[in-house]
């Protein structure tokens, strides 16, 4: 499993972003890591973090 830093507001383009973790870990430590970090915001913040699989496809930026 990874995680990533998405954007909250359903764009189209969420400029997604890996975060720099050691391939492999258990979905179980990747889903307690995204807990921690995403503790620190509110709901309505304009980014949070996700567990998606290890062979998912970053979803970039908007270039115009």
């Amino acid at each position: 499993m990874r995680i990533i830093e998405t954007e909250n507001n359903g764009s189209d383009y969420p400029d997604e972003k890996f975060l720099n973790l050691p391939m492999g870990i258990t979905e179980e430590h990747a889903k307690a890591i995204v807990r921690a970090i995403n503790s620190g915001f509110d709901d309505n913040a304009s980014r949070y973090w996700k567990v998606v699989p290890n062979d998912y496809k970053l979803i970039p930026g908007f270039e115009p």
